[in-house]
């Protein structure tokens, strides 16, 4: 009974501790004898006790480090802050074991050291305006520095960049003239489309205007033409009418005296007489004379 004890004993002392079960996304880096055995990758697994030992625990997810603003100094001798972003992930967990001692401070320190680089050939307005440049030129060199860490950098980002007080005052002030400068423009493109909006207004009223003068009269000189021509053809009727009837000399006479007296009573300074009007004027003034002759005597 006893010795059923000891062995339970035992077996709760040395086999369950070194039963390991390995998450997912993670792996285990073994040493035995002090020296690397293998990496454990998820699932369950069992080292001898006193020999072999777990030398470090490493995920296999991304990781994403914040590192804190570091002072750089552009091309132009401005200093300011840049604090970045890097992304990376652990592909061979012996390596980050084994290639580097504190392998996240010694991924800052290359990154600082990096920018500075960089940053030391841009001027400040490159630097403001080539985040891009600045992002794949750090993830290229910080990739190939980290390889033998067994690091691979998936993407840097540069997350701030703070100029001197001074500098951003300075720079305030020339936006502020920019917009000042943009907006007078736009004013001013405004007013000019206006003016010529209004123009072209005011020209294509004149041509209408002009246009319905001349369409106004052409329609009244057409109605008086067509006056002229109805006036003509109903004299033109009553003419044909009398000769229908066979009107006599008399009655013909009669209808030119009468519009002999409407001609008279017109404005026209000259009158065309008809001849056979002309024969009866002759006859009238034979017979008023003939009639002088007689009172004479």
């Amino acid at each position: 009974m006893s010795v059923l004890i000891v062995i339970l004993i035992l077996v709760i002392v040395l086999v369950i501790p070194n039963i390991k079960i390995v998450p997912q996304a993670s792996s285990y880096v073994v040493e035995r004898l002090g020296s690397f055995f293998q990496v454990w990758s998820n699932g369950l697994h069992f080292k001898l006790p006193f020999v072999d030992r777990v030398a470090n625990i490493v995920t296999l997810k991304e990781i994403v480090k914040d590192f804190a603003p570091q002072p750089v100094i552009t091309k132009d001798n401005v200093t300011m802050q840049i604090d970045t972003v890097v992304y990376f992930q652990i592909t061979d967990p012996k390596l980050y074991t084994y290639g580097v001692e504190s392998p996240i401070n010694a991924i800052e320190n290359l990154t600082a050291t990096t920018l500075r680089n960089i940053i030391g050939d841009l001027e400040l307005d490159q630097t403001l305006t080539s985040r891009d440049l600045i992002n794949s030129k750090m993830r290229a060199i910080l990739d190939e520095a980290t390889d033998p860490w067994g690091i691979k950098v998936n993407r840097v980002e540069v997350k701030n960049i703070l100029p001197p007080r001074d500098i951003q005052d300075a720079m305030e002030k020339q936006m502020r003239a920019e917009r000042e400068r943009r907006e007078k423009i736009l004013q001013a493109e405004g007013e000019k489309k206006s003016s010529i909006l209004i123009a072209e207004g005011e020209k294509q009223s004149a041509i209408l205007r002009a246009e319905a003068d001349r369409e106004s009269q052409i329609i009244v000189a057409q109605g008086e033409a067509e006056a002229i021509i109805k006036t003509k053809e109903a004299e033109a009727k009553g003419i044909e009418l009398l000769k229908n009837a066979k009107a006599d000399k008399s009655v013909l006479t009669l209808k030119g005296f009468e519009a002999l007296s409407e001609v008279a009573n017109g404005n026209a300074t000259k009158i065309i007489v008809p001849s056979e009007l002309q024969n009866i004027a002759t006859i009238g003034t034979t017979i008023s004379e003939m009639f002088k002759d007689e009172k004479g005597k």
